[in-house]
């Protein structure tokens, strides 16, 4: 699979794909990962990829044309149109299910913004605009390496087991992953739940299932549709705290 990202700051994406599991799928010919400096396609006089909003506002907007231009020289590069995506806090939210879909994608490219946005002809050129949660980020750089190794990992080969993946948080459905224990035995006065000491593999799995369930009804209960999400801080966390 082919990744390609255009970026301001490529740099911040290259530093993020030259380790752990994305670097060793690169070694393995399992993805091949490409950054690009947007400002290599601006062709304005003044090489600037940003302009003020029409209509007046506060701060930059990212030109349309040198996007057009970077999804073109990919589109020939590769020798197909990839799929498009913008990353943009305005965009539809993240899941595993859309990262699977995505992984499928021979050539996937990631456009990263800047400044108050793109201009809104780029969001219209593109397959999908994404967004990683409800929040706003200075650039689209940690976003596209956030979506970068969450549809890795769904690229078959990429992570060592396919089980390590499969028992991920949201990746059979909207629970969220069970709690997970290892060496020592007893660390600080806790234990390890004797279910998981037994050997008995029929209890233990209903005991992940059932402490899935409790996990994602106390942390995200919307997951369930029992609730709607709310922003708040746990109550150990009071202010004055954080």
């Amino acid at each position: 699979m082919r990744l390609d990202i255009v970026s301001l700051h490529p740099s911040m994406v290259e530093a993020f794909v030259r380790e752990g599991v994305l670097w060793a799928a690169q070694q393995r010919g399992l993805i091949d990962v490409h950054t690009h400096d947007i400002r290599a396609f601006v062709q304005d006089a003044q090489g600037l990829a940003d302009d003020r909003p029409f209509g007046g506002g506060a701060g930059m907007v990212m030109r349309p044309e040198p996007f057009a231009r970077a999804v073109d020289a990919l589109t020939r590069e590769v020798g197909r149109k990839p799929y498009v995506v913008l990353l943009s806090a305005q965009g539809k939210l993240l899941t595993q299910d859309l990262a699977r879909q995505m992984a499928r994608q021979r050539a996937l490219t990631l456009l990263c913004g800047r400044y108050e946005g793109v201009d809104e002809r780029v969001t219209e050129g593109c397959d999908l605009e994404l967004s990683i949660g409800d929040y706003v980020l200075a650039g689209g750089e940690v976003a596209a390496s956030v979506v970068l190794e969450c549809v890795a990992r769904m690229v078959p080969g990429v992570v060592g087991r396919h089980a390590s993946a499969a028992t991920d948080s949201f990746y059979a459905g909207p629970l969220l992953g069970y709690p997970q224990y290892t060496r020592p035995r007893t660390f600080e006065g806790r234990g390890v739940p004797e279910v998981l000491l037994s050997g008995d593999h029929a209890k233990i799995r209903r005991w992940r299932a059932v402490q899935a369930w409790q996990k994602t009804l106390r942390n995200r209960p919307e997951l369930l549709g029992l609730v709607s999400p709310r922003a708040e801080l746990p109550k150990s966390a009071t202010e004055g705290e954080v």
